[in-house]
């Protein structure tokens, strides 16, 4: 719809009428004959995504084992760490369970230092009310959210576990003096349910990218069909110069055209939308763990010589 109005304007805009303007020199056959040869090549690369997603799923009995022994022993490591006797199965249940775990923890480490020095009890305050908001916010985004869907990305790049990693850390160090054991063990715990979300993260992060490479694969595959026909169509019995369709004595070659090009464009505009889209995501998780890649507030310059 987005190219029709475009040559629609453009056709409505122009100094010179529409129809001489797409007749002269013959540009539309010209048009077509490259869209042609663009959608069978963008077919060839489909057909070379959709090789390197299956490539990814074959393995020998070993591989497969391994990868379900390091899986199973995961989960039960979830599941000793939010004390629950089984994690979730579903990736959104089981990132909103990580998340609510580093919110219940991060109150339980508020409480443990209430007594303590006024300046560790204010910056302690302070970290827990950030990682809580930030959780429940995160939450309330993963709350019924679909593996399959961007919600369930999205929900979970809002979560800057990151950033909450390197704060535990550095008030452990800074008041190690200060921090009782039972407080040190809080935050060693939080920093591991935090560890684990950026794990869950990643791992549902690469399972998403194939489901979406696959689903580009397919529509790709779906919309080239008739994006091969119209173009080759347009390109052996379509002749400017003797069109002469009208509607109520309305000339429609331009609108014709236009509604060709969509179609054979449609593709390449589906391949467009899925690449932004993980390209969006691949930008903001391209470190793993206490990396801080983005300018945030959250994360504080830290002079270790004061």
């Amino acid at each position: 719809m987005t190219v029709i109005v475009v040559f629609g304007t453009l056709a409505a805009a122009t100094i010179l009428p529409s129809r001489p303007v797409v007749v002269a020199g013959d540009p539309v056959e010209t048009l077509f004959r490259a869209l042609v040869t663009a959608t069978i090549t963008g077919v060839t690369l489909v057909v070379s995504i959709n090789s390197l997603v299956l490539s990814q799923e074959l393995g020998t009995l070993g591989d497969q084992r391994e990868r379900m022994e390091g899986a199973v022993q995961f989960r039960q490591d979830v599941a000793n760490s939010i004390d629950a006797p089984v994690a979730p199965s579903r990736p959104a249940q089981f990132l909103r369970a990580l998340v609510e775990s580093a919110d219940k923890t991060a109150n339980s480490l508020l409480d443990v230092v209430s007594g303590s020095e006024e300046a560790v009890a204010d910056e302690v305050d302070e970290y827990a009310r950030s990682v809580s908001e930030n959780a429940r916010g995160v939450s309330e985004g993963l709350d019924g959210a679909r593996f399959g869907r961007f919600n369930v990305i999205s929900s979970a790049l809002n979560f800057n576990y990151s950033g909450k990693i390197f704060n535990a850390r550095r008030i452990k160090e800074v008041h190690a003096d200060t921090l009782s054991d039972e407080a040190n063990d809080e935050i060693e715990h939080l920093i591991r349910v935090l560890q684990m979300f950026g794990l869950a993260r990643e791992h549902f992060k690469t399972l998403y990218f194939q489901w979406d490479l696959i689903d580009l694969s397919r529509r790709i595959l779906v919309a080239s069909v008739p994006a091969l026909l119209v173009s080759t169509a347009m390109v052996l019995f379509v002749n400017t110069g003797t069109y002469g369709w009208s509607v109520y004595g309305v000339d429609t070659l331009v609108p014709f055209v236009s509604v060709a090009v969509t179609v054979a464009l449609l593709p390449f505009v589906i391949l467009l939308a899925y690449v932004i889209r993980i390209a969006t995501v691949t930008k903001r998780t391209l470190s793993i763990g206490p990396f801080v890649l983005r300018e945030t507030e959250e994360v504080p310059e830290v002079d270790w010589d004061d």
